[in-house]
């Protein structure tokens, strides 16, 4: 672990490689689990803004689930959290005529319907981030489904670090993220 400001950022993140492979998980990481996509307080109220905008890019049970439940809830860790389809996949999720499970917020956003990308959480996997009262953990996650990830990813040379590139930006800054380079360059020459 290193510290970078108020952050503690796990070794993992510049050691290991990471790509998403839809082709091979179609997904996954949207349907598996047990509980929705963590939430940061500000963006349940976005998600209530953008939902008429996003609605259109949604699938009819993934609407069903919204209008029933909302659009967001409240996971039995007491965090926010998407709403689910049948306590499976996120209820925001579409798929592609191949069968991949894609975010329809995402979607949205790539049809300039609405400027919000989608929830940070998504975007940062398979970084997790953690808020403590002094510090924030910025962590690897590492689940069985993205191993194909994995693969390609050292396939690729590319650490995951740099494949949450603009995640890590959007969550911390370019400032950060500099620091978090420089960090690496430096622990590669260890």
């Amino acid at each position: 672990m290193f510290q970078l400001g108020k952050t503690i950022v796990s070794e993992e993140i510049i050691e290991n490689h990471f790509v998403c492979d839809l082709n091979a998980c179609k997904g996954s990481c949207c349907v598996d689990g047990n509980a929705g996509a963590p939430l940061e307080e500000q963006e349940t109220e976005i998600l209530v803004d953008i939902y008429e905008d996003v609605k259109p890019f949604l699938g009819p049970k993934g609407i069903a689930a919204i209008e029933e439940q909302g659009a967001f809830v409240k996971g039995e860790d007491g965090e926010w959290e998407t709403t689910l389809i049948d306590n499976k996949e996120c209820a925001y999720v579409v798929y592609s005529e191949n069968n991949i499970a894609k975010c329809g917020i995402e979607e949205a956003y790539n049809q300039g319907a609405i400027n919000w990308k989608k929830p940070v959480s998504c975007h940062l996997y398979p970084v997790r981030v953690h808020e403590y009262t002094e510090l924030t953990a910025v962590n690897y996650h590492k689940w069985q489904i993205c191993d194909s990830a994995c693969t390609l990813g050292k396939e690729l040379r590319l650490p995951i670090y740099k494949f949450v590139k603009e995640a890590l930006i959007r969550k911390f800054g370019e400032a950060w993220y500099e620091e978090l380079e420089q960090t690496a360059a430096d622990h590669s020459k260890l």
